[in-house]
């Protein structure tokens, strides 16, 4: 499908392409209410694309309570910094080469084409890292298994970024878009509270042997338990519907990608788009279909996307982002990948005994996730239709920013409630702010052709200052280097400049059609073509 049939791919009832904005005002079968969140189908797509973002999120923490596993089992307290940030970072490398590429594929053959193959990637990643072989005989040695099949896993949970955030995209309202894509993008939230419940209770069942008993080899079983958790999603969401839902009701699929011949739109872009099919793809307008709207290009080139971003109005709009998701990555993945090196410091994550330590540093874990992670996600999507993604982007990195300077400038003088408390509200407003508005704003703001392979890309370059915070966060809050106060800094001046290329750079996108204006914008050279011609 090309795209001018993306713009104008819904029709009225006398066969006439218009816009999703007619079509949403004339759509008077459709019973959805302005503040009616989804169908029963759209639920259930919603709930299977959001997986992809659950598992990233319960890697996220889990990875986190996990390397203090590590650091008592394989090295004695004495676990190498750089090491460790690699392979905390291992699954967000793996994360760039499935955003891009996945991201790619799904504008080069279609969404159904694609989808599902990078959860198969990720259920793959998962089974070889738990299975990590005891006779590996030095901790170097497994920690490079781990980081082999961390990055694998990474892949797949990447190529999930771009896949889902076009599905959704492409299939929603235009008043309720961006409450549905925080809405899918709010899973991370749940596999954040679910790494750190699930901690605890596996920690519980293991009192007896290792606290009681000292036996701390088996501290082996713990992490291998709370990674493999991540495949019961994972599994379910391969689980088909069974003959009794398909027959009882429709369980929606990413769409078809094949056209069907209906109304030409007579344009002439054969010098820019040579052979280019003009038709439509049918598209009734009873509710019943419109689950199944979800227009997708098919066969979107590499270089489409170079021509639409060789224009600088789209490129800026790139440019922004992509750089404020580095910039968020850089202090959010800073600040949540290192996390329990964060209680430690401050004091919280202390006791008698190892087994003590980690319980402690899972119960700050699932304080901080309760009182802030996870709520911001839902005044995100309680308030993103009303305030704006700007708005709400801006004044996420402006206080997180805050919270960075009153922790890094008094460091030494805040008690442990007060810089506990502190974390607590940044990771609140990282996410009803950039951390949830750097997904959605990439999905509204670039046209359906391009849209997968721009996501990806901003989602990437995003990850690189994940993998730059992962690996270097350890080395340079050390004592000899330059401490974790002036790291906070550095965060304080991530989030700010974030704040000034959101202001600079990126457009409000609520209520934003991007096709209708990428056609409209052809239409516009297209007249200026034919004008010179004549």
């Amino acid at each position: 499908m090309r795209w001018e049939e993306e713009a104008y791919s819904r029709t009225d009832s006398d066969g006439n392409p218009i816009s999703l904005i007619e079509y949403e005002k004339r759509a008077a079968e459709r019973k959805l209410s302005r503040w009616h969140l989804m169908s029963r189908g759209d639920l259930t797509l919603y709930s299977i694309t959001g997986v992809g973002f659950f598992l990233d999120s319960y890697d996220l923490f889990i990875i986190n309570l996990m390397s203090p596993i590590w650091n008592y089992e394989y090295w004695n307290g004495t676990y190498p910094p750089l090491l460790r940030g690699a392979v905390n970072a291992a699954s967000n490398i793996g994360n760039i080469i499935g955003q891009i590429s996945f991201g790619f594929l799904g504008d080069a053959f279609g969404r159904k084409f694609v989808y599902g193959k990078e959860l198969i990637i990720c259920i793959i990643g998962t089974i070889l890292v738990i299975s990590l072989p005891n006779s590996i005989p030095t901790p170097t040695l497994k920690m490079i298994w781990i980081f082999c099949f961390r990055l694998l896993m990474g892949i797949g949970i990447g190529g999930d970024y771009p896949m889902s955030a076009s599905i959704v995209s492409e299939r929603s309202h235009l008043h309720s878009r961006g409450r549905l894509l925080a809405w899918i993008f709010s899973n991370q939230g749940w596999g954040t509270l679910t790494g750190s419940v699930a901690t605890i209770i596996i920690l519980s069942c293991f009192k007896k042997t290792i606290k009681d008993e000292g036996k701390y080899n088996q501290l082996d079983a713990v992490w291998r338990i709370q990674m493999g958790i991540a495949l019961v999603p994972a599994f379910a969401t391969l689980i088909p519907p069974s003959p009794a839902s398909l027959r009882h009701g429709h369980t929606p699929t990413p769409q078809s990608d094949t056209p069907l011949e209906t109304n030409t739109i007579h344009n002439k872009f054969d010098s820019i788009h040579p052979g280019a099919v003009k038709t439509l793809p049918t598209i009734p307008t009873g509710p019943e279909d419109l689950e199944k709207l979800a227009p997708v290009s098919r066969k979107a080139k590499l270089n489409t996307f170079f021509i639409y971003f060789s224009e600088w109005r789209h490129l800026k709009t790139l440019i922004g982002t992509a750089s404020c998701w580095f910039l968020l990555d850089v202090a959010f993945y800073g600040t949540n990948l290192n996390q329990s090196v964060l209680l430690a410091d401050i004091g919280f994550s202390t006791g008698k005994s190892h087994y003590d330590v980690l319980m402690r540093n899972a119960i700050g874990n699932l304080i901080i996730a309760i009182a802030g992670y996870v709520p911001g996600y839902f005044f995100t999507i309680g308030l993103v239709e009303l305030l704006g993604r700007r708005w709400i982007q801006i004044q996420g990195f402006l206080t997180c920013a805050l919270m960075f300077a009153i922790l890094a400038g008094g460091y030494t003088h805040l008690t442990t409630a007060g810089k506990f408390v502190c974390f607590a509200i940044a990771q609140f407003f990282f996410n009803f702010g950039p951390n949830a508005t750097t997904f959605i704003i990439p999905a509204e703001v670039f046209p359906s052709r391009v849209r997968g392979f721009a996501h990806g890309l901003s989602a990437a370059i995003g990850k690189l200052g994940a993998i730059l915070s992962a690996l270097l966060f350890n080395y340079l809050a050390g004592p000899k280097v330059i401490g974790l106060a002036n790291v906070l800094w550095i965060f304080f001046a991530c989030n700010i400049l974030g704040a000034i290329i959101t202001w600079f750079l990126i457009p409000e996108t609520k209520g934003r059609d991007a096709d209708v204006i990428d056609f409209e914008e052809w239409q516009e050279k297209d007249v200026t073509l034919t004008g010179k011609q004549s």
